[in-house]
């Protein structure tokens, strides 16, 4: 990519992580394009659909909640890990109205822009919580599925104006109905 057309790409993004903070991922392509002070086909040039639009911003973090959940593999006691993970994916997910959704879809269609990112994050999930099953630190009834389901419907809740002042005690019930010793960590993912 020429140097020129790098440099939009990257400050279409930089417009777009705002623009879709502030009113979601239905924002408006337009007031994106003149945000970012290009025009509307520069910003389809780069990004053919709103779902490429999307996958580019949430990819990087996607990808770093599938690196952390590696680095936490290794590094921390397993229920530790698993809980620190899922605050992770539920914080960056609920950063952006109607993502949960995005994710939700994406997950299950293989011809989506984000299906990939979706699958390699739910499986980094996953291997923490078989990881942290095998020690016995939580329920055995769940699946990678259930995980992150209940990350996207905790994320999802933290964007509901009448459920986002309870979104950390809503994600201690959640925790704690999960992990089988609870007293060995707190629900912000650091040890007690």
């Amino acid at each position: 990519m020429r140097a020129d057309a790098m440099k939009n790409y990257e400050h279409i993004l930089a417009v777009a992580k705002v623009v879709i903070a502030e009113h979601g991922v239905d924002a408006s392509l337009r007031d994106i394009a003149r945000k970012a002070d290009v025009g509307l086909g520069t910003l389809y040039r780069h990004f053919p659909t709103r779902e490429a639009l999307l996958e580019a911003l949430l990819r990087e973090s996607f990808d770093e909640s599938t690196k952390k959940a590696e680095m936490l593999e290794n590094a921390s006691a397993a229920d530790e890990a698993l809980v620190s993970w899922l605050r992770e994916v539920v914080d960056f997910t609920g950063t952006y109205q109607g993502v949960v959704d995005v994710m939700m879809v994406a997950k299950e269609d293989p011809e989506s822009a984000l299906h990939a990112s979706c699958v390699t994050m739910r499986m980094a999930g996953t291997r923490l919580l078989i990881r942290a099953q095998a020690e016995g630190l939580v329920r055995p009834d769940m699946d990678g599925d259930d995980l992150y389901s209940l990350a996207a419907a905790l994320a999802w809740l933290s964007n509901q104006p009448s459920s986002a002042s309870k979104a950390n005690h809503l994600f201690s019930i959640i925790a704690s109905a999960i992990l089988t010793n609870r007293s060995s960590i707190d629900f912000e993912g650091t040890p007690v």
